[in-house]
C-alpha cells in the first residue's frame, strides 16, 4: 500500500465531488460523480466499451468522455469492469477468491494521476480450485465487474451473507460469507441463447425478440431443472415446435426458462432463501419468475450496487490511506 495515494485534505465546506465512479464494460461506458454527500450528482452513459478504444488510447479516450467532470477536482477515479482486462486500459491482476473486501481493497491496480485526480482500477476476482488448474478436473472461474456490483447490494441490504445473482451474457452466482465473497460461478446463458436463435436450427422455430410468455417461461424452467442432458433439451424445444406445442414466440420464453432452469439445477438454491438479483431489467424478471419456483424471495438492484459499490471502495481509500 505504500503506493497508494494519500487523500487531498478538504474542508468540511468544500462541496466539489468526492468521487469519480466508471464501470468500462466490452461494448458499454458508464459514469457517476458523487458528491461529499455520498449522493449521485450526475450521471453518464455511452456506447463506447473497450473495444471502441484503440490500444494505448485509453487515457486519452477517458478525458474526452470525462474530462469536465476531472475538472471538477473529485479526490479520486475508480474503474471497474473490462477496462482492467488484457484488451483494457491496464490489466489488474485479479484478486483470489474467496477475498474479504478488505483484501479486494488492497489489490487497487493504480494508474497515473490524470489532471492531478488519482485512478485506480478494481482487479475482478478469481477462483482457481485447491487442486490448481486442470482442464479436466480443476476449471478456473473469473469476473471484472460484478465484485462491485456485489460489495455495493450487500452494502445496500447492510448484510454481509447471501446468494446473489448477476443475469446477463454471462451469468455469476456468487456466495457470500461474513461480507468476503466465497465462492461464485459464471453460466454462459445468454451468449447461449443469442447463439442459438440466431445461429443455429432453433432459429427456425424460435423468435429470439419476443416478449416474454410467461406461462411457456415457467414451462422451459421445469424442463431445465431436469436431471437432463442439454443437449437433448435443446432440441426437445425443436421437437415441441415441430408438433405445433410450442409457437415461435412460445418457443423463445421456453428456450429462456429451460437454460436459466439449467443454472438452477446447478446451484439448487433453498427453499426460503432470500436472493438478491443485480441486472437489467429486461432479465431479473425471469430470474424472480425462475426463483419462485423454487419457493426463493427476490430482491432487485440495478445500477445503484455498482455505484454503491464504488462509495464502498472509495471510503475505505479516505480512511486507510489518509
Amino acid at each position: 500500500m505504500s503506493d497508494t495515494p494519500t487523500p487531498r485534505p478538504r474542508g468540511p465546506q468544500d462541496a466539489r465531488p468526492r468521487l469519480l465512479a466508471i464501470d468500462w464494460g466490452t461494448t458499454s461506458l458508464r459514469g457517476a460523480l458523487i458528491d461529499a454527500r455520498g449522493r449521485i450528482a450526475a450521471r453518464r452513459a455511452l456506447p463506447h466499451g473497450i473495444l471502441q478504444v484503440a490500444p494505448g488510447d485509453f487515457a486519452a479516450a477517458f478525458e474526452r468522455h470525462f474530462g469536465d467532470w476531472l475538472g471538477q477536482a473529485p479526490d479520486l477515479c475508480l474503474l471497474s469492469g473490462m477496462v482492467g482486462s488484457r484488451q483494457g486500459w491496464r490489466e489488474a491482476p485479479y484478486c483470489p477468491c474467496p477475498a474479504g473486501f478488505d483484501a479486494l481493497c488492497r489489490a487497487l491496480s493504480w494508474l497515473p494521476a490524470v489532471n492531478g485526480v488519482p485512478l485506480a482500477i478494481v482487479p475482478g476476482m478469481s477462483l482457481v480450485p485447491p487442486g490448481g488448474v486442470d482442464a479436466v478436473a480443476g476449471v478456473p472461474d473469473v469476473m471484472r465487474g460484478e465484485e462491485i456490483q456485489v460489495i455495493g447490494a450487500l452494502r445496500l441490504m447492510r448484510r454481509r451473507d447471501g446468494l446473489l445473482v448477476l443475469p446477463g451474457t454471462h451469468s455469476k452466482w456468487v456466495r457470500a460469507q461474513d461480507g468476503a465473497i466465497a465462492r461464485f460461478r459464471t453460466f454462459m446463458t445468454g451468449e447461449l441463447f443469442a447463439l442459438l436463435t440466431r445461429h443455429s436450427i432453433l432459429g427456425r422455430t424460435v423468435d429470439g425478440q419476443a416478449p416474454l410468455d410467461e406461462a411457456a417461461f415457467a414451462q422451459g424452467v421445469r424442463r431445465g431443472l431436469r436431471d437432463e442432458a442439454l443437449g437433448h433439451l435443446l432440441f426437445g424445444v425443436r421437437a415441441l415446435g415441430l408438433f405445433d406445442a410450442l409457437d415461435p414466440a412460445q418457443a423463445s420464453s421456453h428456450l429462456s426458462g429451460l437454460l436459466i432452469g439449467q443454472e438452477l439445477r446447478d446451484m439448487r438454491p433453498a427453499a426460503g432463501d432470500m436472493v438478491a438479483l443485480i441486472g437489467s431489467d429486461a432479465l431479473a424478471p425471469r430470474y424472480r419468475l425462475a426463483l419462485a419456483q423454487l419457493s426463493c424471495d427476490t430482491v432487485v438492484f440495478g445500477d445503484e450496487a455498482t455505484w454503491a459499490g464504488h462509495q464502498a471502495i472509495y471510503e475505505h481509500w479516505m480512511e486507510t490511506a489518509a
